[in-house]
């Protein structure tokens, strides 16, 4: 093991980042990083026509860890035909996450085919030849679209399926109580803050430029309250590097933590709720003129027993009290919180008690307070405006079909892991993915990498290899290389998780023959569908063509199409909420009154959570360390160091950790400040242990609450479920 640091960030951040630049070179880095284009990595909106490492208001010099991993990455050395030539699938197969994003950048047109051995250099006709021949030869309902957060809204807009598995229970929740599905503050609002819920998430690993935010709450004397299982070091103490004082001393950032069970935040959530309600600390005046609901949601609560709520929650109702009087005192409230809420089979409940606990006090629906799902990579929001959805809303289609002159299907689509299961069942024929790492993405990877396998072609366009590429083949697999953001020949445009829309300049290409996903796409589109009234795709290889029809189909997008004369960034119109009625039909927001589901665990077993290190982001495992949890490997099992004594375990034996869908082993014991019955292991390995269950709203996994098993290692365990799950 590492020594756990007494602050996270600081110069350990500095020293990585001249780590990188090393690798690179410091100008050639440099020079990168300055340009006008949004950052690679998390929706913060670092970058674009406020300059390079600005946020969106302006504020400088403002980068991470992340910014510069992803950037590098890009970067490498392009990897030659003799590299796939060398190595065999199988060999691929064999590198970690780390050691295949390492291994250079994509520059050449890769496939592999039924009984290929190794992937082959073909040539863009090749590659289009083969992906219009399939999507010709079949109905367009055995074919699906995958989309990451990597790609522009211009990309965006040209397909029509993505990803549900990370905050899609935020834009559920979020839309049955408020009529809107994205963060309802912006980045301004949070300067008035005083005091922020930090609820299932560890932004100081994954969104580090957020700690600048936290440390001036607490500066100006505000409170954190962070709700998470598991202590994590950054959202004690972190020092941020742009800041002298917080660099050389570190600043407090939680002021209150709670470590709930995994699951646990809904009885939690509710015993905040049941408090300020029986103490009458609510805003009557707001509840009666902007919400409707809360007499039903007043008798569900008052039915709860403190008794159900701290056996569920863990959590003694003398600390919900302590937070809850804090809440009561408090004048500008956001709530923020990430997958550690969305990723349960409850997580649209999760969410809404979350709406719920910021409309008993008014704390939605005026400005400096509001809600905040604390979005993933760069322009994963973007994604979702531009109608990457299974169904488009009815007036973006219906704008569409205007536009267009013509009828589309109505038939409803498939979210991803419907696709993943179609797939399994034999009725689907190819996939496209936009990014991303389907594969890596996917809960029970025997299940994925089977279901993947019955395709008869999937296209990945990527950068750089990932584990899909080795685990994620299909009968005939393509990998396309492409531009990365900076490279873009137009200027492209990404949402952040403001609802603020940046731009990008694009830049010279670093290695020749690569190709946009939006020429890819339109050439395919051109190919596949032809021209239809008002829609030519020779055309829509120019970028400000598809922002033209973004302005006009998407709502809210109206001033898209003047980004290309004035280069003006702006907010999506309609989602900041800065006065107390809201886009439901009546107005008003709408209280929720789910049930407080059992969260008894069988004898024996502990509740695990999957997460991402300091050294990764999304699917992308840049490092094997995680430094500021102590760790210098990634097959390891966090426990409580109480659990690891009752089991009769000790520091490092090995151990098999078994789910209903499959048993990992040889594991590592590792202590950790983790409340007892409760574990944590490293999303993506970990996934083979996830169920494909998912929440029925939002249709995501429960990648954060598992029931596992802990024995002893046994090499001939092999793959058995756990049958008591």
């Amino acid at each position: 093991m590492l020594k756990i640091p007494k602050t996270a960030g600081g110069w350990r951040a500095i020293f990585y980042s001249f780590r990188m630049a090393n690798k690179v070179g410091w100008m050639r880095l440099w020079k990168a990083m300055t340009t006008k284009n949004a950052c690679k990595t998390c929706a913060l909106g670092m970058g674009g026509q406020a300059g390079g490492m600005r946020n969106e208001a302006g504020h400088w010099p403002e980068v991470c860890k992340k910014s510069f991993q992803a950037m590098v990455a890009d970067m490498q050395k392009g990897i030659t035909p003799e590299f796939f030539a060398k190595y065999s699938i199988k060999e691929l197969q064999a590198l970690s996450s780390r050691e295949l994003e390492w291994c250079g950048r994509l520059v050449h047109p890769l496939y592999a085919g039924p009984g290929d051995t190794h992937y082959r250099i073909v040539d863009w006709d090749f590659a289009f030849n083969r992906i219009v021949k399939q999507m010709k030869d079949h109905p367009p309902e055995q074919h699906f679209f995958y989309a990451s957060g990597r790609s522009s809204n211009e990309a965006g807009f040209l397909v029509n399926n993505c990803s549900f598995y990370c905050h899609q229970a935020s834009g559920s929740g979020l839309t049955a109580s408020l009529g809107t599905g994205t963060a309802t503050v912006d980045l301004q609002d949070l300067d008035k803050t005083d005091l922020f819920f930090l609820i299932g998430g560890n932004p100081a690993s994954n969104h580090p430029r957020l700690m600048r935010t936290l440390m001036q709450i607490r500066r100006r004397g505000g409170k954190v309250i962070v709700i998470n299982p598991v202590k994590e070091i950054g959202l004690v103490n972190f020092s941020v590097p742009s800041d002298m004082l917080s660099l050389f001393f570190g600043t407090n950032i939680a002021s209150h933590y709670l470590q709930p069970h995994i699951g646990g935040d809904l009885a939690l959530l509710y015993g905040i709720a049941k408090l300020l309600i029986e103490k009458d600390q609510v805003d009557g005046s707001f509840l009666e003129a902007s919400t409707e609901g809360l007499q039903a949601f007043k008798t569900m609560i008052g039915e709860l027993s403190w008794e159900t709520i701290e056996k569920d929650s863990g959590i003694s109702q003398a600390q919900i009290q302590e937070v809850a009087d804090v809440y009561a005192k408090a004048k500008n409230v956001v709530f923020g919180w990430t997958m550690g809420i969305t990723h349960h089979l409850n997580g649209t409940s999760n969410v809404r008690a979350i709406v719920n606990l910021a409309l008993l006090r008014g704390m939605v629906g005026k400005p400096s307070s509001g809600l905040l799902p604390i979005r993933g990579h760069s322009n994963v929001q973007g994604i979702g405006s531009m109608g990457v959805v299974p169904n488009l809303k009815e007036k973006f289609l219906n704008n569409l079909e205007g536009y267009l002159k013509t009828t589309l299907p109505r038939s409803p689509g498939l979210d991803t892991m419907a696709c993943m299961q179609a797939t399994y069942d034999g009725n689907m024929k190819a996939a496209f993915c936009l990014g991303g790492n389907l594969f890596g993405s996917n809960p029970d990877s025997n299940f994925a990498a089977d279901s993947l396998a019955k395709l008869d072609l999937i296209t990945y366009l990527n950068t750089t290899l990932n584990t899909g590429h080795a685990w994620g083949l299909a009968k005939e697999t393509l990998i396309l290389p492409v531009l990365a953001r900076d490279e873009e020949p137009q200027l492209t445009t990404q949402e952040s998780m403001f609802n603020f829309v940046r731009v990008s300049d694009g830049g010279p290409a670093r290695y020749s023959g690569l190709k946009s996903e939006v020429e890819i796409l339109a050439t395919l589109g051109s190919r596949v569908v032809g021209d239809l009234p008002n829609l030519d795709w020779r055309a829509l290889r120019m970028h400000r063509t598809i922002r033209e029809m973004i302005s006009q189909i998407v709502p809210g997008y109206e001033d898209i199409a003047k980004t290309d004369t004035s280069k003006a960034e702006f907010p999506v119109k309609g989602r900041i909420f800065h006065e107390g009625h809201f886009p439901t039909s009546t107005g008003k927001a709408l209280f929720s009154t789910d049930p407080l589901t059992s969260q008894d665990v069988p004898e024996g077993l502990l509740r695990l959570m999957t997460v991402r290190s300091e050294g990764q982001f999304n699917t992308v495992v840049y490092e094997e360390q995680d430094i500021y949890r102590g760790q210098e490997r990634r097959d390891v099992i966090l426990l409580n160091p109480e659990d690891i004594k009752s089991f009769g375990f000790k520091e490092d034996d090995e151990v098999n950790v078994s789910s209903a869908t499959a048993n990992m082993g040889p594991i590592k014991v590792r202590p950790f400040d983790i409340r007892r019955g409760n574990a944590l292991m490293y999303f993506p390995e970990a996934n083979i242990l996830v169920s494909k269950d998912i929440d029925p709203v939002s249709r995501t996994p429960s990648f954060k609450n598992v029931f596992v098993k802990v024995s002893r290692y046994k090499a001939e365990a092999g793959k058995t479920p756990l049958a008591v799950v």
